[in-house]
Parts: structure tokens; sequence; C-alpha cells
């Protein structure tokens, strides 16, 4: 058994043992948990419960955020990121689980007006999220916030996004929620765009803590998105930035110029040509990764 399989009782051990301060808090999620289960069968149900019991305690803290500061760090590095990769304001986006618009706030801002859609399953958060529109007087930018009960993105248009993202979604959410999101995403998806989430990466046995944490390998991930016609890319530039989870991109295998597959270790890529796409060449991403290797 991996050592970090954080649903070993030997694990939680250790892990109370060197942070004592957490035994009350954890003890209060194990509980919650329990009581939780028994009252929602389905994992939206669930954790839109837990959202709520989250919400209550603060918007931040709702997203996972102890202080606005953290807050407003956090929902930058997701902002400052993707505007390196190439986000323009003319531009579409689609956010998967925006929350109460920790990133969605900068994001709105800088895209023109009505090109930001944000969906979440919790109505307390979208309502946090109004407050947030409101509070930094984005209400000109027209943001489409939007409550859904699966990530089967149906009312949306066809190809229609130059981005999705999705942050801390994937890494509370069992594989079927996954699957059943990369089963639909690349309609909604223009050719050439792309769609990146971030997930807990383990290199060991795959678990879950109670119904709320999810750690997944790498290379399940991308077999899951190859399956639907998607190719993965891990993102080494983001785990230079410190963050605790991982992050994945997926594109459209008709808009590829190549193809990565990333290894469960998050450093070995190999790179070829996709099948049937003309003019594959290497950008500056590639050779960036390439030297990292």
């Amino acid at each position: 058994m991996h050592p970090n399989d954080r649903s070993r009782l030997t694990f939680m051990m250790r892990y109370a043992a060197r942070h004592p301060e957490r035994i009350v808090p954890d003890a209060r999620r194990l509980a919650r948990d329990a009581v939780l289960r028994l009252r929602h069968r389905d994992h939206v149900s669930y954790y839109r419960a837990v959202m709520r019991s989250d919400a209550a305690r603060g918007d931040e803290r709702a997203v996972g955020s102890h202080t606005r500061e953290s807050w407003l760090k956090m929902g930058q590095m997701q902002f400052d990121y993707l505007v390196s990769h190439g986000l323009e304001p003319g531009m579409r986006m689609l956010e998967i689980g925006c929350g109460n618009l920790r990133a969605g706030r900068p994001f709105i801002e800088h895209l023109d007006a009505g090109g930001y859609y944000g969906i979440d399953i919790s109505p307390d958060i979208l309502l946090a999220a109004q407050r947030t529109l409101a509070e930094a007087g984005l209400q000109h930018k027209l943001p489409h916030l939007t409550l859904v009960q699966d990530l089967k993105l149906e009312f949306l248009p066809t190809g229609y996004f130059d981005v999705v993202h999705a942050h801390s979604v994937f890494s509370h959410s069992p594989i079927e929620v996954i699957d059943e999101c990369l089963a639909h995403v690349g309609r909604v998806m223009k050719p050439g765009g792309f769609f990146d989430f971030t997930f807990d990466r383990t290199a060991g046995a795959e678990h879950h803590v109670l119904r709320e944490d999810f750690y997944y390998r790498t290379e399940t991930l991308v077999a899951l998105a190859g399956r639907h016609g998607l190719t993965g890319q891990f993102m080494k530039d983001w785990e230079d930035l410190s963050h605790p989870q991982s992050r994945l991109r997926v594109t459209r295998l008709d808009g590829l110029r190549y193809i990565a597959i990333a290894e469960s270790d998050g450093r070995t890529v190999s790179w070829r040509r996709p099948t049937g796409v003309q003019g594959c060449r290497r950008s500056k991403g590639w050779q960036r990764t390439r030297r990292r290797r």
C-alpha cells in the first residue's frame, strides 16, 4: 500500500500526530459526512449539501480559502496562469464549478461583456457569486451564472468556448462525474480550444477520503479523456507555482498540433503527431517542457 494513501488509518494517525490542531475540524467533517451519506445517495446532492454547510460558515471558506487575502491570491493565480497561456478579452470562457467567483471575478473583468459563463451545482454558492459580482461593480460585463444538476452541458451551444476551466472540481468528484464531463465537454469547445482542470494526484493507489476528496493517477484521467476523443497534457509549469493540486489540459483531436501523454510521475512526457492531423509542429511550450525533462 502506498504510504500516501490518505484513506488508510495509519496515514490518518500519522497526520493527526503531526497536526493536532486538525483533529477537531476533521472529526467534524467525519461526522458531517456520516449524516450526509444517509440523507443523500447521489454525489451531486451530497456535495451540494456540503457546499451549503461550508457556505454557512463564510463565502471564502465555501471555496477552501480561510481568509479574504488567500481567496484573492488563489483567484489571481488562476487568472494569471490562463492569461499567460493565451486567454484574451475577446474569447469566450466556461468555468465549471465557478463558486463565488474567486477566479471568476478577474476573468469577468478581463473578458468582453458576455464572454464569461459560470456554472455550479450549489445555489448557495451562486448567491455568493452574485454578491461578489455586485461588490466588484462588474454588472456591466453581463456574466452568465447558471445552476446545474450534472455536467452534460446540454444547454450550451456546440463549438462555442475557447477556454473551459475547472479548478478544485475533479478533486471532489468520483470518476463517473469526471467521465460525464469529459464525454460532453468536447462538444462545446471550439476547434483549437482547451479544457484545463486541476486534480489531486497520486502515484500510488487511487483512493478517496470521505466522499469529499478524490485522488487520481495522471494516466487514468489521460486515458479517460482519450476514450472521448480528447488528448491530455500534464501542465508542468503549473507545478512550478507550488499549488497542492496538479493540472491537466485536454484538447479536441481536431484542434491539435501535437499530442502529449504524461506518465504518472508527472515528469515523463512522450509526444507524437496526432493521426490524420496535418501541419503539426513544435510550439514554444513544447520546447520549454522538453528542456525540463
